[in-house]
């Protein structure tokens, strides 16, 4: 078990957030986005590299790392005004089990040093996950995972005290680069309680009208070619080929998964659900993997933890 504090969003901070979440393909302290199974050939895993002409359509590069810098900075600069001025340091708690440890969580609900408390997941089997997530306070659950912040964000009229990360990490994204997204059609692929699920809620908020592709979809490109705005979050690589995308589509990809390269270093290099080379001629934008959702999921846990010490102090 592991706590952690932060008086600035120093690399070092992120670096060692990153190793927590980026797990099993996807950026998350989970195993797996979801159970998500398609009929594919071979071919589905290996998206061939080519070069674009000049007058070739190229789409926009949605950059993660670097909004996420711009939003690292900000907090950095909340941060010092709340220390100068009240004394306090937003404080987060990272959650780490072994397999033949026991959890002492709870003394972190009343620890004042602390704002933010994050389960890393998956706990060990005879742990009940659902009972220690319900245990974490909600007014610490900078995480987005207890079932009333999940509850609230699911009703109209309400919202949460927190929002999950990555799925608001992804919202964002789309934000900053002036995406419309109301009256729009999105579609999520993945309906993981982690990302699918809160993804296609956040979509709802905004006024798109959403569907959600999920192990039992029938056809699901056809589907996936109506989509204005395609967030997907299911860790299988390259699976979203360029005849699946509406042109002029907006893409998100949660995913990433090292595949065999042996010109790459290590022999292996970090892809993601949507195959790149082939997506990014049909879009209009897209997120990198590495370098697009990711680091905007740091940066929203940061975000929720000074949110939290802010509101658990009245500092505005």
């Amino acid at each position: 078990m592991a706590s952690m504090m932060f008086t600035d969003c120093s690399s070092s901070t992120t670096s060692r957030l990153i190793h927590l979440y980026n797990r099993n393909g996807v950026f998350l302290p989970r195993p797996s986005v979801s159970q998500f199974s398609l009929r594919t050939t071979a071919s589905t895993w290996r998206c061939t590299l080519s070069i674009r002409s000049s007058s070739s359509p190229s789409a926009i590069v949605i950059d993660g790392k670097a909004e996420a810098k711009k939003i690292r900075d900000d907090i950095k600069i909340e941060v010092s005004r709340m220390k100068e001025s009240i004394g306090v340091v937003p404080g987060l708690a990272v959650i780490l089990v072994g397999k033949e440890q026991g959890i002492r969580y709870l003394r972190f609900n009343d620890d004042p040093s602390v704002h933010g408390v994050l389960v890393q997941l998956p706990l060990p089997s005879h742990i009940d996950e659902q009972n220690i997530l319900n245990a974490v306070s909600i007014e610490k659950d900078v995480d987005g995972f207890h079932p009333l912040n999940i509850g609230r964000l699911a009703m109209q009229g309400r919202e949460p005290l927190f929002v999950p990360c990555t799925p608001k990490g992804c919202i964002e994204l789309l934000h900053r680069y002036n995406i419309e997204i109301k009256g729009k059609r999105a579609v999520v692929i993945g309906r993981s309680n982690i990302v699918g699920m809160p993804a296609a809620l956040l979509l709802q908020k905004e006024d798109a009208t959403v569907s959600i592709i999920h192990s039992r979809t029938m056809n699901p490109e056809e589907l996936t070619r109506q989509a204005d705005i395609l967030i997907s979050a299911v860790g299988k690589p390259n699976m979203v080929r360029g005849s699946w995308i509406k042109p002029g589509a907006v893409l998100i990809d949660v995913g990433i998964k090292p595949v065999e390269d042996p010109s790459a270093a290590g022999g292996e290099r970090l892809v993601g659900d949507i195959c790149y080379v082939e997506a990014s001629k049909i879009a209009s934008a897209i997120t990198p993997v590495p370098g697009g959702v990711g680091p905007m999921t740091i940066a929203m846990l940061l975000s929720n933890t000074l949110t939290s010490a802010k509101r658990i102090h009245n500092f505005q």
